[in-house]
């Protein structure tokens, strides 16, 4: 498959520039020096099979691959962030390890939870430490998933909205649709980001788009937006329904979404006319980490170690970086032809800070509340 010249620079910079209070996993260039991957293989070999949780369901391809290049069995399974959380401490908790690798769980809960009591742990593979920027190394982010403001391209010429603020406008009632953040916790997670992060840029979009000051009464410009956001009644659905609700053809008003670039695969395959929303002050949507973790009591270290390191080459991350998704690896770019075209708006999506992620699950349930409270359908 052809790459495109984002080979030649890193794709990653954009979370890496967010991640910098973040610590390095691995150690100096004698770490590099001494790892040997055969004899990981090897030891791998000699393990129980692994099972791999991931949020897409490619992971179950992207194991048998593994399996066959390795000899070391290893199962995909598709499970939602909050589902692969809850797993893995149940499975913690009963010390019966069923999941021994995690893909792209819930980055706040990650953080908050599952690395401090030990229930997950972070590896990354020495030899390609120097590929990783150093603020994803610990903990791993194996990939990063653009989530991106999206019209229909068959209904308008050119994205109808510049500015968020617009989104809490009357012409958008009823109008637009993003994943239920009940669901997916990462989008109340974030809300906070943007106020703990860009607080002052979502400020500024409103006196750009509006030519005056924003008066809060004391709270955060980003709860001000986001209390009119949810009072223009998005709706609230699983990744499908959104995306046909931004792209579905033949539509006379068609939805404006947020969604993942990962859905653009459906203008292939379905039809659909989702485009990207670029230009959005003060931004076009945001990357979000998925960290590759390690059960704490996996009886198979070295096999989940191997699985790891598989993702965080061409070969095994391929099918994500078809759909859009960001290699950990700045080695690695997106396909010529991936569909969504993202990798030229990668500067203008805002990144998640993993450093603050913490306070992201705090803060969690309070950003749900004042959707729920606000929230018009």
């Amino acid at each position: 498959m052809k790459r495109s010249a984002l080979r030649d620079r890193p794709l990653a910079w954009a979370v890496a520039g967010s991640l910098a209070a973040m610590t390095l996993t691995c150690g100096p260039a004698k770490a590099e020096e001494a790892f040997n991957l055969d004899a990981l293989i090897e030891a791998a070999k000699k393990e129980p099979p692994i099972t791999v949780y991931a949020v897409t369901g490619k992971i179950v391809d992207t194991a048998k691959e593994f399996s066959e290049k390795y000899g070391v069995e290893a199962t995909g399974k598709k499970v939602n962030e909050a589902t692969q959380v809850e797993l893995m401490i149940r499975e913690h908790q009963a010390g019966n390890i069923l999941g021994d690798v995690s893909v792209a769980t819930d980055v706040a809960s990650a953080i908050g939870q599952l690395l401090p009591e030990g229930i997950a742990t972070s590896w990354t593979p020495p030899d390609l430490a120097k590929d990783i920027p150093e603020a994803q190394r610990n903990p791993l982010v194996v990939v990063s998933d653009p989530h991106v403001f999206t019209y229909n391209t068959e209904k308008y010429d050119k994205c109808p909205v510049t500015n968020i603020w617009q989104l809490t406008e009357p012409q958008w009632r009823g109008k637009l649709a993003m994943l239920d953040l009940f669901d997916k916790p990462l989008y109340a997670d974030w809300f906070n980001q943007i106020e703990t992060h860009r607080d002052a840029d979502v400020a500024r979009a409103y006196q750009s788009l509006y030519g005056k000051k924003l008066e809060t009464n004391g709270e955060s410009a980003t709860a001000a937006w986001v209390k009119a956001f949810a009072e223009n009644g998005p709706l609230l659905a699983d990744s499908t329904t959104v995306a046909n609700a931004a792209g579905a053809p033949g539509q006379a008003e068609p939805f404006f979404v947020i969604t993942s670039t990962a859905k653009y695969r459906d203008n292939l395959t379905k039809g659909l006319k989702l485009g990207i929303c670029a230009g959005v002050e003060p931004f076009s949507g945001f990357l979000y980490p998925g960290f590759g973790l390690i059960a704490g009591q996996t009886k198979s270290p070295n096999a989940a170690k191997l699985f790891v390191r598989y993702l965080m080459t061409e070969e095994g991350i391929a099918p994500q970086t078809e759909d859009g998704k960001i290699s950990g690896n700045s080695t690695i770019g997106l396909p010529a032809d991936e569909p969504s075209g993202v990798a030229k708006y990668l500067d203008q999506l805002m990144a998640f800070d993993a450093a603050t992620a913490g306070d992201d699950l705090d803060k969690r349930e309070a950003w749900q509340d004042l959707w729920r409270i606000n929230h018009r359908k």
